[in-house]
């Protein structure tokens, strides 16, 4: 799977299905859920600082690999906090709940390359690589809301909106 798939993933963990907002909007919860400073922007810093402790907090066992168990547990919990803000019908956010945990039980068994049942710090450092390079537009190490238009504007042009 290719990083546009991990990315439609991602948007739609967090619910959103029209693609144009849906990315602006990706692009700004990419830098909510990371910015521990909360001053608006992402620093490569912070990002890999709150990607390690979350794959420290996510690896129950403290083996150094996340099982497909561990993996879906720690995203069912971050969008079932999703779910309790929600408005939606309790028959829609059911729904959701299927089908986001159908895509993690399938992200797990992309990024799982070798197919060895788990995924290990590599693996994770991997896709946060790449997920980061993409939101960072101009390539300064700070993901800010220019980067998040710029990325919109260049991800809608691909898609020839």
């Amino acid at each position: 799977m290719n990083f546009c798939h991990l990315l439609a993933a991602g948007v739609i963990a967090t619910g959103l299905t029209t693609l144009p907002a849906a990315a602006q909007h990706a692009g700004d919860a990419f830098i909510a859920a990371f910015d521990s400073n909360g001053d608006g922007s992402l620093t490569r810093a912070e990002y890999d600082a709150a990607r390690a402790a979350r794959f420290k907090a996510t690896d129950a066992d403290g083996d150094g690999a996340l099982s497909e168990d561990e993996y879906v547990a720690e995203f069912t919990t971050r969008f079932e906090q999703q779910l309790a803000k929600s408005d939606r019908s309790a028959e829609k956010k059911a729904e959701e709940r299927q089908r986001q945990i159908r895509q993690t039980h399938v992200r797990f068994g992309v990024l799982d390359t070798n197919k060895d049942s788990r995924i290990g710090r590599d693996k994770y450092d991997r896709v946060a690589e790449r997920s980061f390079a993409e939101q960072d537009a101009d390539r300064n190490g700070i993901v800010a809301a220019n980067d998040v238009a710029a990325t919109t504007a260049r991800r809608t042009a691909a898609r020839g909106e």
